[in-house]
């Protein structure tokens, strides 16, 4: 049951949502679909780059000033400068997708998962709020505001994500990561939040087609 929990939190790690939104926006049935696949290709790169590898990299050095313990950061504080570092990382991604002349849907869901880990940031000061949870949710929460925004049916892409939450919530329990409390705060903030500035924050159609 451990080896499971371990291969599912690793599979819906936080760092890895950005790109699953980012595929599952050019699924959706969204024009943005119809982009050509050398620019898909280079959104991959930039996301990947700037959310997941970046973030990573930096996690040894962390580990070497002492800034955390462990890779696993099992303390809210040990979360502190990995989380504030990525967010970082994270506004340059969005500045590299708006330099490369994408906007919309894409950008957008940049920036609302960026306002999102900064309120975790905030909650990590006191509190060690799931950030799995807050990925799996936020993701989520971007695919059901894609859909009200430009009325497209992802109604499955959003109950195969709760499925995926439901897993992942519930193997941080198995393996003492987190409380029942702090998965579903953390389900709470990534879908909230992330759904409210994706529908709030204006769009602007991109200019890569």
């Amino acid at each position: 049951m451990r080896l499971l929990s371990k291969v599912v939190s690793v599979l819906f790690h936080p760092m890895l949502m950005p790109v699953l939104g980012v595929f599952l926006i050019f699924n959706s049935g969204h024009h943005v679909a119809f982009m050509p696949l050398e620019a898909k290709r280079v959104v991959y790169l930039m996301v990947g780059l700037t959310t997941c590898i970046l973030p990573l990299s930096l996690l040894p050095l962390l580990y070497q000033f002492g800034a955390i313990k462990s890779f696993q950061m099992e303390t809210a504080r040990e979360r502190l400068w990995p989380v504030l570092f990525t967010a970082l990382f994270y506004y340059m991604g969005y500045l590299l997708l708006k330099r490369m002349g994408l906007s919309g849907m894409l950008a957008t869901f940049m920036l609302s998962t960026l306002a999102t880990l900064l309120f975790a940031l905030a909650f990590t000061f006191f509190w060690k709020i799931s950030l799995h949870a807050i990925g799996i949710a936020g993701v989520a929460g971007a695919l059901a505001a894609l859909g009200l925004r430009y009325g497209l049916d992802v109604s499955h892409w959003v109950a195969l994500l709760v499925v995926a939450g439901g897993l992942t919530g519930s193997a941080r329990l198995a393996l003492g990561a987190h409380t029942p409390a702090q998965v579903y705060a953390g389900y709470a903030l990534g879908f909230l939040l992330v759904f409210f500035f994706a529908t709030a924050l204006p769009l602007t159609e991109s200019r890569v087609a």
